[in-house]
């Protein structure tokens, strides 16, 4: 559904993306992973058109991503930040139906669609008359899940989308998104710098460093056959309880 061709993306002397050409398939999850600054967030905004690439070519659904098609083609992309990105002024509710009202729905129909998506995340609609600042962390990302499906996109762009939240929510969540990506069937791209979340999320992995792909695959490939020593490390680079099975680093 993405298309990458030999992409890159400099700010000032800094190169953030360097030549990546990569295919998402549709219908799939694709996780992007590697250290921090190795390019993962530039790449997704990249591919929603949030940044125009220096060099290269962004396909969305067969269709170039161009500062003249990107505001259209993004109405078919969900896209959730980290700790939700919510407008701290509007209630949850607010923040759910701000690309409704902008393209012209009535209240019966945002109402209906507000209410199916907090059932698909599990947040009781009553907290969607609070504000960002009375929500947890965890009710935070599920109404930044719900707007970016507002829309019924046909792709979902999440970057780092549990990275701010507290080891026991965050892993309740992890099931929680794995159980909406195979119920809703929609192409997911994911960042994240926790290889076990990507393990358990992606069916398809990105490893990056400095800007580059090192290696893409199944989780399992990465762990049984890694492409090189970096690939090795990364891997291999969580502590283990005492007790717990494992390599550590």
């Amino acid at each position: 559904m993405f298309e990458l061709a030999a992409v890159s993306r400099s700010y000032g002397p800094v190169s953030a993306v360097s030549g990546v050409t990569l295919t998402v398939a549709r219908g799939r999850t694709t996780v992007l992973i590697g250290p921090s600054g190795c390019g993962k967030s530039t790449l997704l905004r990249l591919m929603n058109g949030l940044e125009p690439p220096d060099t290269g070519a962004v396909a969305f659904d067969g269709e170039a991503v161009t500062p003249g098609t990107a505001p259209g083609l993004r109405r078919r992309m969900g896209y959730v930040i980290q700790e939700g990105g919510l407008f701290p002024h509007l209630t949850a509710a607010g923040n759910v139906a701000l690309m409704a009202r902008w393209l012209g729905w009535d209240a019966a129909r945002i109402g209906a669609r507000a209410g199916e998506l907090a059932a698909l995340v599990q947040l009781p609609e009553d907290t969607l008359s609070r504000y960002p600042a009375q929500l947890s962390g965890g009710q935070r990302q599920r109404v930044g899940l719900m707007r970016a499906l507002m829309l019924d996109p046909d792709a979902l762009l999440l970057d780092e989308p549990l990275g701010a939240l507290d080891p026991i929510i965050r892993f309740e969540l992890q099931d929680e998104l794995k159980a909406i990506f195979a119920r809703l069937g929609k192409t997911v791209v994911l960042v994240t710098h926790d290889i076990a979340e990507a393990c358990f999320l992606g069916e398809e992995i990105v490893l990056m460093r400095d800007g580059r792909l090192v290696q893409q695959g199944p989780p399992r490939a990465l762990i049984e056959d890694p492409a090189d020593a970096f690939v090795r490390r990364f891997v291999a680079a969580r502590r283990t309880l005492p007790g717990e099975a494992g390599t550590g680093p």
